[in-house]
């Protein structure tokens, strides 16, 4: 099964493989500034499924994922998931009119980059793996994660964020943080500037340099709340954008996959090697991952379950790279480090499936009746 794509999308992932051939998978900052702003002007991909009102071009969310399908086949480290998958959603869905025509415009031309920034598990908070409802992912209680106190003309932030995809190059934070103490207990989303006092910043070692983390700390930070000062929305908010962000987390693992395979076959091929039947089997890994990624691009719905096969399909295929080929060449194990570094970042894989496999009532049980138990 393969996905099917117009004219425009196939002529728009011709040119952006184009423009990725031949470039430099990471940087010392985490990506390249000049790229990223080439591929700005060239190619819209920051605005890209934005409204024209603030400067992006309105596409579906099929168009980003074929961008971050090849960008995943490039390995490319590149700030267009936290930018325009996560971050550009909750400010259109959150931000006041005031932060929405301030901020959008700056990430659809590509001079802002953001991030989201949660102190516990990112994949909780989007509701990947589980409710999201109960705030524990923001620092629960009157202490732990991120607390936010208000101080009559604004907020500070005062906790630890240990694990922030391209944390330490975002020029703009949503950092998501818990107030109210027990009586009025809540999570919600704030604003936090890149050079704001109180704000440290450090890079992370991790098994892959193209999918850069870093750890923050805010100390008695300076922020402004994310829209109104409405906790109960903000969970709701989370989840729809955890989504779509699965769907394009998946194409990009998918990429990957295909990235593996297609380097293993030409390894293969330049030995004289006989390519068997195992190969066979990854390619067919590679596409059922493929079609789940643009089924779930359609109908978010579907993003968790999606990525679950998506990351899958990247730890087999990376896998079985490094063994048929012997690891020779960097480019093959960086597909694995990817895999491993993804899996950190968002968690077990059965996790997903789980929870994908319970909200669409797969082991619901019937009672006698007829209804579910």
């Amino acid at each position: 099964m393969d996905a099917v794509f117009t004219a425009e999308q196939d002529e728009f992932r011709r040119a952006l493989r184009e423009a990725l051939t031949g470039v430099a998978t990471d940087a010392p900052e985490g990506h390249d500034r000049d790229l990223w702003a080439r591929l700005a002007r060239r190619l819209g991909l920051p605005g890209l499924t934005l409204p024209a009102v603030y400067g992006g071009t309105g596409r579906p969310l099929t168009d980003l994922a074929v961008v971050q399908e090849e960008t995943g086949r490039a390995l490319l480290s590149s700030p267009l998931l936290a930018t325009a998958g996560l971050a550009a959603p909750l400010i259109l869905a959150l931000g006041t009119p005031e932060q929405r025509s301030g901020l959008l415009p700056r990430i659809a031309d590509a001079s802002l980059t953001c991030t989201l920034a949660v102190p516990g598990s990112l994949a909780d908070a989007l509701a990947l793996t589980g409710d999201n409802t109960k705030g524990a992912w923001a620092g629960g209680g009157r202490a732990g994660g991120i607390q936010a106190r208000g101080t009559g003309d604004g907020w500070t932030l005062y906790g630890e964020a240990p694990q922030v995809l391209d944390g330490h190059s975002a020029g703009l934070l949503i950092v998501a943080a818990h107030t109210g103490g027990f009586p009025r207990s809540r999570a919600l989303l704030f604003l936090v500037d890149a050079d704001t006092p109180g704000l440290t910043r450090a890079r992370l070692a991790t098994p892959d340099g193209t999918r850069p983390r870093a750890a923050l700390q805010l100390r008695h930070c300076p922020a402004a709340l994310l829209g109104a000062e409405d906790g109960a929305r903000v969970p709701g908010v989370l989840a729809a954008t955890g989504r779509a962000a699965a769907a394009l987390l998946a194409a990009e693992a998918a990429g990957a996959a295909a990235g593996a395979l297609s380097r293993t076959v030409e390894h293969l091929r330049a030995r004289g090697a006989l390519l068997g039947h195992r190969l066979a089997d990854l390619y067919v890994h590679v596409q059922a991952a493929r079609a789940a990624a643009y089924y779930a691009a359609c109908d978010p719905a579907a993003g968790a379950l999606a990525l679950a096969a998506g990351l899958e399909a990247q730890r087999t295929v990376a896998g079985e790279a490094v063994r048929l080929t012997g690891g020779t060449g960097p480019q093959v194990r960086r597909y694995g480090e990817r895999a491993a570094a993804d899996e950190l970042l968002l968690g077990p894989v059965h996790r997903m499936r789980d929870v994908a496999a319970e909200r669409a009532g797969l082991f619901a049980v019937e009672d006698p009746q007829g209804t579910a138990a």
